[in-house]
């Protein structure tokens, strides 16, 4: 039986740690391709003025348009060659930290998230988009970044709700993985992530990435409470260190190496709703969570602890919370037979499914969470 397990060479994380980033560009050369958006290397200035001077390196900005793009990537691939980086830094949200991926290939990619919204910072895979922002296709690369540098500090400046996605998106893992587990789902190294096998990776998914994945779990119900608290606050405590390291490297490492299933699936279908595209893709997965729950007939004390946890940290738990006021039979029927075509990671889940069991679990999910939001009302 092979298995495999996929992750970053090296993960840091602490207060501050921005001014280390230096450091980590010196292993690879004098200078760095620094990929980010305007607004986000203004409010980490002084802290690239310092590990510049401090480590003798140098930021070369790129001037990123925003899109992860062929184009862009193009063009920022000749902007580090002109200018002979030796690595390049994502340093912001979801697709600066993509294109950083696209224009490394995988060499020498060091990745600054600024918010901890998802688990995409450790991934060894990117998405792209057209120069108008629709969907394009997703890169994969030989390796997954070479750094992590998560600096607490800044990511508890960010707005909460951004934190509170990334559990969305992380509260998912435990139970994707669990799916795979009992599936004894494996990909081949030729399919994309989320295919129908469902692990992201040429084997099954390995113990140590189950263990992260149910570590991730504990860590979301223990702090996850706490931690919205203090990022309301923009202070970094013990809880929003441990909520941080949560949504991106135990989410991470256990979706890539333990695998995708129908929490992913479902958010997939539901993407064709315009009601949904106002919300984050971990809001989003908060609810795909659910309908996962209600798919595999989760225990009743395992769907109350997950449907209280959503409403107190603020996470969706019915259609109405991200943009759905209502669905009609054939719009259901539309985002069920997405969620279920062959490719998706749907089929990942331990017995057959099909656009009839998932539209079931969906509207089952929408009407126990409204039943929650009612009974918490009162």
């Amino acid at each position: 039986m092979r298995k495999a397990f996929i992750c970053p060479t090296k993960y840091v994380q602490g207060e501050d740690e921005l001014l280390n980033l230096g450091y980590f560009v010196k292993t690879f050369g004098d200078s760095a391709l620094l990929i980010a958006n305007p607004d986000d290397v203004t409010r980490v200035q002084a802290k690239l003025d310092a590990t510049a001077e401090k480590f003798g390196v140098k930021f070369v900005l790129s001037n990123f348009r925003g899109q992860c793009s062929r184009q862009e990537v193009a063009r920022l691939r000749e902007v580090a060659k002109e200018n002979n980086c030796a690595c390049t830094i994502g340093l912001g949200g979801g697709k600066a930290i993509d294109t950083a991926k696209c224009v490394g290939q995988g060499d020498g990619v060091i990745i600054c998230p600024t918010i901890a919204a998802t688990d995409a910072p450790t991934s060894h895979s990117a998405v792209l988009y057209t120069e108008d922002a629709s969907f394009d296709d997703y890169a994969y690369f030989k390796q997954s970044p070479s750094v992590v540098l998560v600096d607490t500090t800044v990511v508890a400046q960010a707005p909460t709700r951004f934190l509170v996605s990334g559990m969305g998106d992380a509260l998912s893992t435990y139970f994707e993985a669990r799916a795979n587990v009992r599936s004894f789902s494996r990909v081949n190294a030729s399919l994309p992530c989320g295919a129908r096998e469902g692990v992201c990776a040429p084997g099954m998914g390995t113990n140590a990435a189950f263990a992260l994945a149910t570590q991730c779990y504990k860590t979301l119900m223990a702090d996850g409470r706490k931690a919205k608290q203090a990022c309301d606050m923009n202070i970094v405590t013990p809880a929003l260190e441990n909520i941080i390291e949560a949504n991106i490297l135990l989410s991470g490492l256990g979706f890539e190496s333990g695998g995708l299933a129908a929490a992913h699936g479902i958010v997939d279908g539901l993407t064709i709703l315009p009601g949904t595209h106002k919300y984050m893709h971990g809001e989003e997965v908060a609810f795909g969570t659910l309908c996962h729950m209600m798919l595999e007939n989760a225990p009743t004390e395992e769907l109350d602890e997950v449907l209280n946890f959503c409403l107190d940290v603020g996470l969706p738990v019915c259609l109405a919370d991200i943009g759905v006021e209502s669905i009609s039979p054939e719009e259901l029927r539309q985002v069920a037979e997405k969620a279920s075509i062959p490719e998706e990671s749907t089929h990942a889940m331990p017995f057959p499914v099909n656009a009839q069991t998932v539209a079931a679990a969906i509207v089952a999910a929408d009407q126990i969470g409204r039943a929650y939001k009612r009974e918490r009302a009162k």
